[in-house]
């Protein structure tokens, strides 16, 4: 490469630097860059030869080649879901919080055990994929499996009132299931909840 780049800091140029002295110092994705290219100072996450650098502190930019394909998001929800249910509605019977009904057909009222366990289970729900998306996993289990994370615009992992907002949506989608066909409808595969809280799940392994 080059030896034609410089950093902008507090207004001032400095350098030129190698882009291996470059990656060698402490760059954030607001550093800004003046490249061989353009005289123009852009931020370093807006540089695509830096993404490599960046992906090493964990921090994945979406793009078009590394957002997660629907079939993956669905195997890792599925995951989530159906193992989430089996802990708390094991838990819950087994403890007497619910007591499920012998027979159940579909058009009867619904018992108050089945709505309490539903309602454990969304609270669970919740709670789980919130603490996942914020903590270093940047994803549930099920995600971590498909070697997929949730972030924000800026690749990074998302805050608390983020991952909430997310997973509020998801728990609003449970209760139909129909808005998570929104996420084949949308240029950048997301989910209405993903596209309210400008969060994406990319692919740490795209290839």
């Amino acid at each position: 490469m080059n030896d034609e780049y410089y950093l902008v800091q507090g207004g001032e140029k400095t350098g030129p630097y190698t882009f291996n002295e470059l990656i060698n110092m402490e760059l954030n994705i607001h550093t800004e860059i003046i490249t061989p290219q353009s005289d123009k100072p852009q931020y370093a996450s807006e540089l695509p030869e830096f993404d490599s650098y960046f992906e090493g502190q964990g921090i994945y930019f979406p793009t078009l080649d590394n957002l997660a394909t629907h079939g993956k998001r669905l195997s890792a929800f599925l995951i989530d879901y159906f193992g989430i249910y089996i802990i708390v509605s094991n838990v819950v019977t087994r403890t007497g919080v619910v007591v499920l009904p012998a027979s159940y057909r579909f058009g009867d009222p619904v018992p108050t055990g089945m709505a309490i366990l539903s309602a454990c289970m969304f609270a669970t729900f919740l709670v789980y994929k919130t603490i996942c998306e914020v903590s270093g996993l940047k994803g549930s289990l099920g995600k971590k499996i498909f070697k997929l994370i949730v972030v924000d615009v800026n690749g990074q992992k998302l805050s608390l009132p983020r991952a909430f907002l997310r997973n509020l949506g998801v728990i609003l989608s449970l209760t139909i299931w129909v808005p998570f066909l929104s996420v084949f409808f949308s240029e950048h595969r997301q989910a209405w909840y993903d596209s309210l809280a400008k969060t994406y799940v990319v692919s740490t392994n795209p290839n």
